[in-house]
């Protein structure tokens, strides 16, 4: 079953998430089914996280208003950096993947899975409060964390930065619309999609996302729409064949009443000469019952001239047609086998890919995948200069 994926950016009211106040869409019956994973003072983390960074930044600074007191302060009241940082991340919508639904206990699985290995992938988001609810309309997860870089030659050499922190993990940011954030989320989204798949969803994606998708997913896509294409076009043969078999329907009715018209010929005193009567001249005969018969076989043959031509006719057009649905259809079903055993193998590569990310982990792949395709363009601007030279 198809089901979108959200993630957005959360308030980060940690005590809301927390359950220390509850809001009006907040149902007090289901709070017990939310999962905690980790609940740390803001404070504390900045303490864990900083502390000693900042004792080595201090010791080298000799004017006193350079000096750094409380290192969170600073972050929180300063404009470059918050001090933390909100993901929300959601399985469908209230209508498809409800809270109390059997789907909704599916999802809650899915993201349980998602969340567990989600420190692993990002060691520099630290992680201080993260909950998954099940008390509002839709399953899903709040992650708060910290964003951190080290070996900073700016500041203090352990210091909050999201960018910078991003950057670490291999999200470097490129066009106005691939920032670190966007590259990053999308990412997030893949890995959810994978725990996803697991538990029999399939991720809907919503809008064009090409641009994003990797190599293998961008493939699968247009050869499942390539797919659906070809399957609608069966159908639309299927019709017409429901067409031209109700048209052979009918010429085999008109060859029964072309068999009762040669019956009614033999037998119908209509169409009989009945003997002469009495002294009856040949003058009259003719006139009182040969004419009239002559010019109702002539009517009923010009009728009948009228629908066998029709007939003819119909019957020539619904053999060309039918061999050129014929042929069609036989084309039509070679690409649809030939498209389910590509899906087929996209499936398996993309299955291949994702256990790669998940073995040697995102980053490592990621960059390997980069490299190759540098390396790719690389020989591709090496030929179009041998060209161009040659010219």
């Amino acid at each position: 079953m198809k089901r979108t994926i959200s993630a957005e950016v959360g308030k980060g009211s940690v005590n809301h998430n927390s359950r220390k106040f509850k809001a009006a869409n907040v149902d007090p019956e289901r709070t017990h089914l939310n999962i905690e994973y980790c609940n740390e003072p803001i404070k504390q983390v900045y303490h864990k996280l900083f502390d000693e960074a900042l004792e080595r930044y201090n010791e080298k600074q000799t004017r006193s208003d350079r000096r750094i007191e409380n290192y969170y302060e600073k972050i929180r009241t300063g404009k470059q950096e918050k001090p933390f940082h909100e993901l929300i991340i959601q399985i469908g919508n209230r209508d498809d993947t409800g809270s109390g639904t059997e789907i909704g206990e599916q999802a809650k699985v899915a993201l349980d899975e998602y969340y567990q290995s989600f420190r692993e992938r990002n060691p520099n988001l630290y992680v201080f409060s993260a909950h998954l609810h099940m008390d509002e309309a839709t399953p899903h997860i709040h992650i708060d964390f910290v964003p951190f870089t080290t070996g900073s030659k700016r500041g203090l050499d352990t210091r909050v930065s999201l960018k910078q922190a991003l950057a670490a993990q291999g999200f470097r940011g490129g066009t106005r619309g691939a920032t670190e954030w966007n590259q990053w989320v999308l990412s997030e989204k893949k890995e959810l999609a994978i725990a996803m798949f697991r538990h029999g969803f399939e991720w809907e994606q919503k809008g064009t996302h090409e641009e994003h998708l990797s190599v293998i997913d961008y493939k699968k896509q247009e050869r499942t729409k390539e797919l659906a294409a070809v399957e609608e076009k069966l159908t639309d043969k299927s019709e017409e064949f429901k067409v031209l078999a109700k048209r052979i329907n009918n010429l085999e009715d008109g060859e029964q009443s072309y068999q009762d018209m040669e019956d009614k010929l033999a037998h119908d005193p209509e169409y009989q000469l009945p003997e002469p009567q009495g002294l009856m001249s040949a003058k009259s005969y003719k006139a009182k019952f040969a004419e009239p018969l002559v010019k109702r076989l002539k009517k009923l043959v010009k009728s009948l001239l009228v629908r066998y031509f029709k007939v003819q006719d119909s019957y020539y057009r619904l053999n060309k047609t039918n061999g050129e649905l014929y042929r069609d259809n036989e084309g039509l079903a070679r690409s649809n086998d030939r498209l389910k055993e590509e899906n087929t193998a996209l499936r398996d590569q993309n299955k291949d890919y994702s256990l790669l990310r998940k073995v040697f982990g995102s980053r490592q792949i990621d960059n390997l995948v980069a490299q190759a395709r540098e390396a790719q363009q690389a020989k591709r601007r090496q030929r179009q200069r041998s060209y161009d030279n040659e010219r």
